[in-house]
């Protein structure tokens, strides 16, 4: 079989002026050396507004481990789009996304998205991953929470090591319980599985204060809980009240808005030679996304450093903080606000 390499050095003599590149694409939609891609190759609807996307990354790709994300990019009017999302597959098996129909991207994905689409890809990443050694585990997911924890029970259960669980799962309505057979199944399969719904819109909140009476050693537990931040913030305080934060795992996929105080302003991107006006809870990143001034970015939610340009002048506020930064200082685009009028080197 003749390599694509060698295949590809011999085409470009015969596609000039297209790249050899450009070609091979039209026979692997994956085949890229300059963009990672993906091929969809299965859509399930999940819930009435949410479905998995199960994909073929192409070369470059690094299996993922179970409770990673990775960032998707999406083009919709000319511009390429990037947002992230956990993986739901197990480790091992191709990859898939579980999304929620919430804003344009996860939108259209979810609306939109079929076989044979061709999806941007970047590897795998993110530590709120499955403990090496399986043992007595509590889990505390609602809403699109569950799918890096659903791609670690999945995992555990196609190796046999499925120990003892206790999992609480939150959605408004039976209706919106993502992966409700499969978690119906595990239930009835294993004994040392226990998944408890709790149903929001019926039945409330579920208290934390109840966990003495549904899962009485949940402080000898490992927990991972991931879901809105609200929530998490109470499991936090409770497990840091209880000395017990050490056995706590959490994975936060957004960035809290709560305490904005930036003022808003127009923005504008000195090296796109674009500008913007925007209110003080859009992040500069997202502002710099909706007139194509794209930036690079990794998290979104501060941690990873990736997304930082300098200030040429004004103001903008870190959104989690509070923290004013103004010209000549390095701001982190995802998590920051304009305070007033600004400029970004970008």
């Amino acid at each position: 079989m003749i390599r694509l390499r060698s295949l590809a050095q011999a085409a470009s003599v015969l596609t000039h002026p297209l790249t050899a590149e450009d070609v091979l694409s039209l026979f692997d939609p994956v085949f890229s050396h300059r963009q990672l891609r993906g091929v969809v190759t299965l859509v399930v609807r999940e819930t009435p507004n949410s479905s998995t996307i199960y994909f073929r990354p192409g070369r470059g790709w690094k299996a993922h481990e179970a409770g990673q994300w990775a960032r998707i990019g999406v083009e919709l009017d000319g511009v390429r789009h990037w947002r992230s999302y956990s993986l739901s597959a197990a480790a091992g098996q191709d990859p898939a996304i579980t999304v929620t129909d919430a804003g344009s991207v996860s939108g259209t994905l979810v609306r939109e998205t079929k076989p044979g689409d061709v999806l941007f890809l970047a590897p795998p990443q993110g530590d709120f991953t499955l403990p090496e050694h399986p043992r007595p585990l509590l889990m505390l997911t609602a809403g699109s929470g569950i799918t890096p924890v659903m791609a670690m029970l999945r995992t555990m259960n196609r190796r046999g090591q499925l120990p003892d669980v206790f999992h609480v799962h939150s959605a408004p309505t039976d209706a919106d319980v993502m992966f409700a057979d499969e978690l119906t199944q595990l239930h009835e399969e294993h004994d040392d599985f226990r998944c408890k719904i709790q149903l929001t819109r019926s039945q409330g909140k579920f208290a934390l204060s109840s966990l003495d009476e549904v899962c009485p050693d949940w402080r000898e537990r490992q927990t991972w809980a991931c879901g809105p931040l609200p929530m998490l913030d109470e499991i936090e305080t409770l497990w840091r009240d209880e000395g017990i934060e050490n056995k706590l795992h959490l994975e936060r996929f957004a960035v809290s808005r709560a305490d904005t105080s930036g003022e808003g302003g127009t923005v504008t991107f000195a090296k796109a030679d674009k500008t913007v006006s925007i209110d003080g809870a859009t992040t500069l990143l997202e502002a710099g996304e909706q007139v194509g001034a794209l930036m690079p970015f990794g998290c979104r939610m501060g941690i990873c450093q990736t997304c930082v340009v300098p200030i040429l002048a004004g103001h903008a506020i870190d959104l989690r903080s509070g923290k004013q930064h103004a010209e000549g200082d390095r701001v982190q685009t995802c998590i920051s606000a304009a305070a007033g009028d600004c400029t970004l080197d970008a």
